[in-house]
């Protein structure tokens, strides 16, 4: 099935969208900004890979814990103000590694605690901004909408750290952190009196029910568990990111050492906007031509695809050839993955939206939790490319699996 036959980027008509979408990719950059800087800084002072992976692990366990829960509030409360507290979160986490880095007292205790808050901050955000869209567009706009903030999103994932590199090489790390906190700023500032959220529409809210924390997690997976695509695309979702997820970028430090021995910080910039480039060229192809049917099939192939490339990346030991190999992931991970995410929100029933996008962000997101110890405890044993190599696998043979299974119950159109 598809999702949408609206016209390519048609979400960009609308003011109010805009607004949401820039700010949102903002955020989103400043985000993976702090990622790279932090990353660096900790790699060049413990040179811990556990400790990398417990990097990825504090950043997305919050959001296998309490996405569901935050999907439940924003039903509930005004998400307006649910996303200001989270950028506020953000900005004292980018403060706090400014400060250490300028006493030079940073400590591996005090860098899980900020990396612990850093990803408290993104629960409240996340589901927030994806509830907020309903209020800010159109239904008929929604499918373009949809597509064109999981584009700015898995987009930002992905060029963030290219600008955090950037800015590394550039400005500095104290400077870059103290910059980086006033990109999250133009969002506090535009939600201040946007005339969204619940105060403003004039359905009434739809949900009332009580808020029962993670007891919301098993409600609500049983009832989307009926629904053949929405739980397909919720498994691929949470395979991708358990096995997989984002930990190789925790890891790009290592992989910059074993590429190249003079200008490692070039390579590592270069590295991480090949990935970037990738994304944008998936981005404005999948929006402007449409040439992907956004269909569950055709979603598990780009996965499956993405598996192949990023494991070549792993085992490569060719500067060009991980560049090529990057690209094409990048390519391959925002195009499967703003299609999923799309197919997620058109098929999520109006009385528990809010939960089930909590549902596939905790899927998306939180199963992240899942790759630090895959990818990144893992390569403390087997070395960081023997790790991702066969993280990838693992992954490939679960898309397989998925893509037979549903195939054989003709689930997909």
């Amino acid at each position: 099935m598809t999702t949408s036959n609206t016209p390519s980027f048609a979400a960009l008509k609308n003011k109010g969208f805009q607004k949401q979408l820039g700010t949102f990719v903002l955020a989103m950059m400043a985000d993976n900004i702090e990622h790279v800087i932090s990353y660096w800084i900790m790699f060049e002072k413990f040179h811990s890979p556990v400790l990398g992976g417990f990097a990825v692990v504090s950043h997305w366990l919050p959001f296998l814990l309490f996405s569901v829960p935050a999907g439940a509030l924003a039903e509930r409360y005004d998400p307006r103000r649910l996303i200001q507290l989270g950028m506020l979160m953000f900005i004292s986490a980018s403060l706090g590694w400014a400060y250490f880095f300028v006493t030079d007292s940073l400590t591996q205790w005090a860098a899980m605690v900020l990396l612990i808050l850093h990803g408290c901050s993104g629960v409240l955000w996340h589901t927030s901004s994806q509830m907020l869209l309903y209020d800010v567009v159109e239904a008929p706009l929604l499918p373009s909408a949809i597509r064109l903030l999981a584009t700015g999103r898995y987009l930002s994932l992905l060029v963030g750290p290219a600008v955090g590199g950037f800015i590394l090489l550039q400005v500095g790390a104290i400077e870059g952190m103290v910059l980086n906190a006033f990109f999250y700023l133009p969002t506090i500032l535009w939600l201040w009196r946007a005339p969204y959220g619940h105060v403003f529409n004039q359905v009434t809210v739809t949900s009332r029910r009580a808020i029962k924390g993670l007891a919301d997690i098993q409600s609500t997976f049983k009832d989307v568990s009926f629904n053949p695509t929405l739980l397909s695309m919720l498994l691929l979702a949470g395979a991708a990111s358990f096995f997989v997820g984002n930990s190789y970028q925790a890891q790009m430090p290592g992989y910059v050492h074993d590429l190249a021995h003079t200008d490692q910080g070039f390579v590592y910039s270069m590295l991480l906007a090949a990935d970037a480039l990738g994304a944008l060229l998936a981005g404005l192809l999948l929006e402007r031509y449409n040439w992907i049917p956004n269909t569950p099939r055709a979603v598990l192939i780009l996965a499956a695809l993405w598996c192949l490339s990023l494991g070549a990346f792993a085992l490569s030991t060719n500067y060009v050839l991980a560049l090529i190999l990057l690209v094409c992931a990048g390519f391959l991970e925002l195009a499967f993955s703003t299609m999923t995410q799309a197919i997620v929100q058109m098929n999520a029933p109006p009385q528990m939206r809010g939960r089930v996008i909590g549902l596939y962000n905790m899927s998306s997101l939180g199963m992240r939790a899942g790759s630090g110890l895959v990818v990144g405890l893992s390569a403390g044993l087997v070395g960081i490319h023997a790790s991702l190599a066969l993280a990838c696998l693992i992954l490939l043979v679960v898309v397989l699996f998925i893509y037979t299974k549903t195939r054989t119950k003709n689930s997909f159109t």
